[in-house]
């Protein structure tokens, strides 16, 4: 009893570790991007730095306003939202709850295949086939655009919402189920007032996961999104947060380098905000007493 008592406490100790560690790294990555981010903000001005409409720097007169990048950022993410939530939850709803044995297990297989292909692969795809279309079908100078960013960040964002929602629907209790239908209820009805309802946490998490997986991509956004500074247009080449740093800092220095820490900045408090406001909006209501 005692020897396992203290196996207990060993690997609780393990756990707490690391637990700890994880805390730790957040909180080193939020000192170092406040401490190398500020300066730029300070000599650029806040306003002029998130209001501005004018990214130039490496002109002779430099201009440092990020908007564009901002407002691509926050279009691009709810467009991948918009599009592959829907598709997502209805995917991992069916192979929960409909789908045949050999369905669910060829589908589920490659539903982990497209979580593991790389980033830079959905980025040659969209350039090969994806880009090309849109200039085709829609009748546009160039195809590298805000739509074909959407698009892939969609796709991109499926294998987390459909895997976490999956495991989420299947750890429902199946009295709740059985208690639905001896009411009367169909199984669809089942399905969307019973078992959707109480899976609710874990499909907000998938939504949590997508929303950090299509904020936080820059290779494959790279790739199809033309990488100019406009102002978001559907059809007209964009820059994101993510796609602004990785452009540029290879070759920055000075102010130019300290914007781009500064851009890191502004990212990495964007997604703890949406992460946040996702996390209140589908927290559970705890009944008053």
């Amino acid at each position: 009893m005692r020897k396992n008592d203290l196996v207990e406490k060993i690997v609780h100790g393990i756990f707490l570790a690391l637990g700890l560690l994880t805390v730790v790294c957040v909180l080193v990555i939020t000192f170092y991007l406040v401490i190398s981010g500020l300066p730029a903000i300070k000599e650029i001005g806040l306003t002029k730095f998130l209001f501005g409409q004018k990214w130039v720097s490496t002109g002779k007169n430099p201009s440092f306003g990020i908007l564009p990048f901002i407002l691509t950022s926050v279009y691009g993410t709810a467009g991948a939202i918009i599009l592959g939530v829907p598709v997502g939850f209805f995917t991992a709803l069916y192979l929960a709850k409909f789908a045949p044995r050999k369905v669910k297990r060829v589908v589920g297989s490659l539903v982990n295949l497209l979580a593991g292909i790389p980033s830079v692969v959905y980025g040659l795809m969209g350039m090969l086939i994806l880009v090309p279309s849109i200039r085709k079908v829609f009748d546009v100078p160039d195809g590298a655009s805000l739509l074909a960013a959407i698009i892939v960040l969609s796709v991109m964002i499926l294998p987390s919402i459909v895997k976490v929602s999956v495991t989420a629907l299947e750890a429902v209790p199946q009295e709740y189920e059985l208690g639905s239908l001896a009411l009367g209820a169909s199984a669809v009805e089942t399905c969307f007032r019973v078992t959707v309802p109480a899976a609710k946490s874990g499909i907000a998490a998938s939504v949590v996961l997508g929303v950090g997986r299509a904020i936080g991509e820059a290779m494959a956004v790279i790739m199809v999104s033309g990488n100019a500074a406009n102002m978001p247009s559907l059809f007209e080449s964009v820059r994101f947060l993510t796609t602004a740093v990785a452009s540029e800092m290879a070759y920055s220095s000075g102010l130019q380098r300290e914007a781009l820490f500064s851009i890191a900045l502004v990212l990495f408090l964007f997604i703890l905000l949406i992460n946040t406001l996702l996390n209140l909006f589908f927290k559970p209501q705890k009944d008053k007493k």
